[in-house]
């Protein structure tokens, strides 16, 4: 366990490493975003005075970068209601998505994660696409397993667990009509670029970040959220209503589309050149 003056004493060995690369490289601008990792090039960068630009994905600012926006030139936000974390120095840029997720096409992503092309009417009423990660991972083999002993054939296919998607996470969101998921910056970026309803349980460990990012999409009705404490009674009940639901479900999904902003890779490398001076 690492005790505060040994944190202390990587920090500023941190920042002298990250300074000396600074100067050998001699960049035109710096672009980070948050984490306590990423305070030494910050502070770096300050120290070789070269322009700093930080993007903060959440809805609130961690404490890494309350700290180290006040050695940046400009804070590029996902949405407007950031902005006042950092008075003149914000720039709402959106949150950049790779264009293969906006461009994706449904019935071929389906296709390239073996599902069916039907949702008819958990497995009976729909195609389950579970990404579990690799700590979980184990137990959800085993469950799975126990599963392919006591279920038909047909709807044991329609359930396809993965410890992580890489590339095929844009097939698997491109498919989806419906997401539950916990509440990371991401689901400010990706739902929204697929107009995708949610059901969001923000992980209880993770500081109030996911909370903000779930009840902003919420509030803008693109989500649901339930507490992690309410996972067991309310998940299954609450996917069920809105497949029932169709009208309800829609309207999420254009929810969501509104929110979504295809410019934000672009204008967070606008703000990099101005930053430079090119």
């Amino acid at each position: 366990m690492w005790t505060a003056a040994a944190n202390l004493a990587r920090m500023v060995q941190g920042t002298r490493q990250c300074g000396r690369i600074i100067r050998e490289f001699r960049p035109d601008v710096v672009f980070m975003t948050g984490g306590y990792v990423a305070a030494p090039v910050a502070w770096a960068a300050a120290r070789c005075r070269v322009p700093l630009l930080i993007y903060l994905p959440d809805l609130t600012p961690g404490r890494a970068i309350a700290l180290t926006s006040r050695f940046a030139q400009k804070v590029a936000v996902s949405f407007p209601e950031v902005a006042r974390y950092f008075p003149g120095k914000a720039v709402v840029t959106g949150y950049p998505v790779r264009p293969e997720l906006l461009a994706a096409d449904k019935p071929a992503a389906r296709q390239a994660l073996g599902l069916h092309p039907d949702l008819p009417v958990l497995l009976p009423r729909c195609q389950v696409v579970h990404v579990s990660g690799q700590l979980d991972w184990p137990t959800v083999e085993r469950a799975a397993q126990e599963l392919a002993g006591v279920l038909p054939i047909d709807l044991l296919a329609r359930y396809r667990p993965y410890p992580y998607l890489h590339e095929e996470m844009v097939q698997a969101l491109a498919a989806a009509d419906l997401v539950v998921a916990r509440a990371g910056a991401s689901v400010l970026g990706e739902f929204p670029a697929r107009g995708l309803p949610s059901i969001l349980a923000p992980y209880p460990h993770a500081g109030q970040h996911q909370d903000a990012n779930a009840a902003y999409l919420a509030d803008h009705g693109a989500a649901v959220v339930i507490v992690d404490s309410d996972l067991s009674a309310r998940l299954a009940p609450t996917i069920l209503e809105l497949l029932d639901a169709p009208g309800e479900l829609q309207g999420m999904s254009q929810a969501a589309a509104r929110l979504c902003q295809p410019e934000a890779a672009y204008n967070i490398a606008r703000v990099l050149t101005e930053l430079a001076g090119m």
